[in-house]
């Protein structure tokens, strides 16, 4: 049985999302997903929108997830240690550099295998690319009350 790991803040549930795991399924038999903490998403990409737990929930909730675990503050490498994935399966826009965590891995006697996901093209294949159109598509909403503001005749 191959298990293999993924990881990530899936914060707004988006294709990107469906597809890295899609993907990740592909490589073995069982899915477990790695949901990244409150601090380290602020850390590392942005505030979360949903909080953590909200984020595992829908993350093991997924088709293709078979376990979905929140991550360690602090040293990502112990959920591995616990895990003991045979794969560790990257997002194609993950800034994890690939021999570090190799040579990491090796350091801590975990044989654990990394493969860099391709990307996957969508329009909205990115958390803040929502976001984005989101206040892009409120500002054109307001800008467009303004312009067709309803003129008020005066009675006579």
């Amino acid at each position: 049985m191959v298990k293999v790991m993924a990881q990530g803040v899936f914060d707004l549930i988006h294709l990107g999302h469906i597809h890295y795991l899609m993907e990740a399924k592909k490589l073995g038999d069982e899915l477990v997903v790695v949901v990244a903490r409150d601090a380290t998403a602020r850390a590392l990409k942005h505030e979360p929108i949903t909080n953590e737990n909200m984020r595992r929930e829908l993350v093991a909730n997924l088709k293709p997830v078979d376990k979905a675990v929140l991550g360690y503050e602090g040293d990502r490498y112990r959920t591995v240690e616990e895990l003991k994935p045979d794969i560790i399966a990257l997002g194609y826009d993950q800034e994890i550099d690939e021999e570090n965590l190799r040579k990491e891995l090796e350091a801590r006697g975990l044989p654990t295998k990394v493969v860099r996901l391709p990307k996957f093209d969508s329009d909205l294949d990115g958390t803040r690319k929502i976001i984005r159109k989101i206040v892009d598509w409120w500002g054109f909403q307001k800008t467009m009350e303004k312009v067709e503001k309803p003129v008020k005749v005066k009675k006579l």
